[in-house]
């Protein structure tokens, strides 16, 4: 369900007037697009690919037989209206001493800016409401494989958390692949994300018998809830 066009009109970009720079054990340039959708410059670029090289390398594997007609549908996602994005790109020849002084210096992060490095990662994210609770809900968190297991993912998926607060949403919410292992204990157990009760495995299976869907779900829906009324709704009592 989308929200109403009004509460789509809130700030839904980053709290920082300016894109920054941070270090955690590799050196990164973080920007965001003030486009959204398909009117995102960075879709609209040569690189695009990289969007689409993420995707495979590293959701082919837990979508398994499924991914060719997922990777259809994740393609159309990533162009809707709704659709917003923070990019991440190396920040080249910059050690950590450098990154302090950029964040704090203007001109040099232009600088940097104009010769920032490749595009390393995405998140894709959008307001929407679950259960009439407005949430903010992550679509991808991709990163390229070198710079996998640096903190980086955590540093994004705080970022993300950070945004849904200052835009008063009830709960950050995301769907991962039971076989995406990885990604399952990285949520549950280092960002103690918790399974939804609006996740296939906690939803009463007469319910699926009753609409004809009584197959087992490939995945879980998890969330963190900032409220109590988003906890009341998403998390199992």
């Amino acid at each position: 369900m989308i929200l109403s066009k009004q509460l789509l009109l809130i700030n839904t970009h980053l709290i920082l007037s300016h894109p920054f720079v941070i270090s955690t054990r590799m050196a990164y340039l973080y920007t965001w697009s003030q486009g959204v959708g398909i009117n995102s410059p960075l879709l609209l670029s040569n690189t695009s690919w990289v969007f689409l090289r993420n995707l495979q390398a590293n959701m082919e594997g837990p979508y398994g037989s499924e991914w060719p007609t997922e990777e259809k549908v994740k393609r159309k996602e990533m162009v809707m209206p709704e659709a917003r994005y923070i990019f991440v790109h190396e920040a080249p020849n910059a050690s950590s001493d450098e990154i302090l002084t950029m964040s704090e210096r203007k001109e040099t992060l232009t600088v940097c800016l104009e010769n920032r490095g490749s595009m390393v990662g995405f998140v894709q994210y959008r307001f929407t409401l679950e259960e009439e609770i407005p949430v903010l809900y992550v679509y991808e968190l991709q990163l390229e494989p070198h710079v996998q297991a640096k903190g980086l993912g955590k540093f994004l998926m705080q970022l993300i958390e950070l945004i849904a607060r200052k835009n008063r949403m009830g709960a950050v919410v995301l769907t991962v692949q039971k076989a995406n292992l990885l990604a399952m204990d990285f949520y549950l157990n280092k960002l103690r994300y918790i399974i939804s009760t609006i996740s296939p495995s906690r939803v009463d299976p007469l319910f699926y018998l009753f609409v004809q869907i009584g197959d087992e779900k490939s995945y879980e829906i998890l969330c963190k809830a900032f409220d109590c009324e988003a906890e009341a709704i998403f998390k199992v009592s």
